[in-house]
């Protein structure tokens, strides 16, 4: 029997969880790395341009198919144009590899949180500290398997008491800790040169780089070419404005990452300059803040903080990946949301295994020269998203038409805001930009150029 599709009870509701999705490890831990690395202030002033642009179309664009249709990616891309529905079963295959290693990552946030919440601030500073860990086997299998629990019983409970009710919870206690960290920062001295390379531009430092790594951080942070924004579009009501509903969810994503780098960037630069900036890379998190926490007043109170508002980010995205997969299974399978959850457990089990292994017992075994957990990234950010979103735009821009988009988002009396840059972005810009991440990171990651 086919269960009643749930919805969310109105457009704060459908905010807060789409900020949820679109808040999380991407914009905590994969937004000042890379800002770090390309730039600081240039990078993010590239990175607003094309938010602003790039991400509103193509969010405008998911939310409106999902509301239009009330149908998850895979039965919405077969509504919309039988011959783009391949497109709807990759954007459902791209969740369902995310997951398995991002809740891995999840479980080394929550490793870190009670590391600090137990006072072990000096050992969680120590060098070596965070390789030991997830070399190890059980210890990081542990945190994977009790983060991903909570994901589970989340959506479970379903869209409107269980996805909704921990985003109206997580999100306003995540703004609130990331305000307090960032004016504790500016208290610290010689904070203003680190913040001074972190928001002002220095345009001598971009290059077709900095671009890249905007676009892809881009993608990557605001939830898009997964299959999310289209599912939780079909829970949106017909009396939500989404254009304005849109707005509301950039200010979120955009101001949780900015604040983010400024609890991490201007510090770093204090303690180990813009070298230690540029050589940070992904572990700039795991590896260096507890550093400088471990040299700060109130250290291991501030970083517990941290940590939590981290682990908070990372779960609701969890959820919303989660949420995109069942949403999917539901639809396109007719099977029960117990169902569908039982399915995603045994696959994400099975991978996040072997991708937490992977930085362990199981190192030497590599795909294309890639532990398991690069290998996955790779494929599902670089390869699989380019892709889906590049046949969304074609499907959306040469066969359907955005009038069906705009449509939708005028509906009630509704207006559009940046009408042209949405027709211009989804028919000519965006299937170009695609283009340009899915051949750049492919080439990148097989030695071929250096990004």
């Amino acid at each position: 029997m086919k269960e009643k599709r749930g919805s969310f009870s109105g457009g704060l509701g459908f905010v807060l969880a789409a900020a949820g999705s679109a808040v999380g490890l991407g914009n905590l831990w994969r937004f000042p790395y890379l800002a770090a690395q390309y730039g600081g202030g240039i990078f993010i002033f590239v990175y607003l341009i094309l938010v602003l642009t790039f991400g509103y179309s193509m969010l405008v664009m998911e939310i409106g198919i999902g509301r239009k249709t009330k149908k998850s990616s895979i039965s919405a891309f077969k509504e919309l144009d039988k011959k783009f529905s391949i497109f709807g079963y990759l954007a459902m295959i791209v969740p369902m590899i995310i997951l398995p290693y991002y809740s891995v990552i999840g479980g080394w946030v929550l490793k870190y949180m009670l590391v600090f919440l137990s006072g072990q601030t000096t050992e969680a500073a120590a060098d070596g500290y965070f390789g030991s860990f997830i070399g190890a086997t059980r210890e990081p299998l542990i945190m994977f398997l009790i983060f991903f629990a909570i994901t589970v019983f989340i959506v479970l409970a379903g869209v409107e008491k269980g996805v909704e009710r921990v985003s109206k919870l997580m999100m306003p206690v995540l703004i609130l800790i990331s305000i307090a960290i960032c004016i504790y920062i500016v208290t610290i001295k010689g904070a203003f040169e680190g913040i001074k390379y972190y928001l002002f531009p220095d345009f001598s430092k971009f290059s077709f780089k900095t671009v890249c790594g905007a676009m892809g951080q881009m993608f990557y942070s605001m939830s898009l070419a997964m299959g999310i924004m289209i599912s939780y579009g079909s829970y949106v009501k017909d009396d939500i404005n989404i254009g304005k509903s849109v707005g509301h969810i950039e200010i979120f994503d955009t101001g949780i990452a900015i604040m983010a780098g400024f609890m991490i960037v201007p510090v770093v630069y204090i303690f180990s300059g813009e070298a230690g900036l540029a050589t940070g890379g992904p572990g700039l998190m795991f590896m260096t803040l507890p550093k400088v926490f471990d040299t700060m007043p109130f250290g291991t109170v501030l970083g517990t903080a941290f940590f939590v508002l981290v682990l908070f980010a990372a779960l609701t995205s969890s959820i919303s990946i989660m949420e995109a997969i069942v949403s999917n299974l539901m639809d396109a399978f007719k099977m029960s949301r117990k169902k569908a959850v039982a399915i995603i457990i045994a696959i994400s089990l099975v991978l996040g295994v072997v991708t937490s292994l992977g930085n362990g017992e199981w190192s030497h075994i590599t795909v294309w020269g890639m532990d398991f957990l690069t290998f996955f990234d790779y494929l599902s950010n670089s390869v699989l998203m380019p892709i889906v979103a590049l046949g969304t735009c074609i499907m959306i821009g040469w066969r359907v038409g955005t009038r069906v988009i705009e449509d939708e988002v005028t509906k009630n009396g509704n207006k559009m805001g940046r009408l042209m840059i949405f027709r211009v972005m989804v028919k000519y810009l965006a299937p170009i930009c695609m283009m340009i991440i899915l051949v750049a990171y492919s080439l990148a990651q097989f030695g071929k150029i250096t990004l």
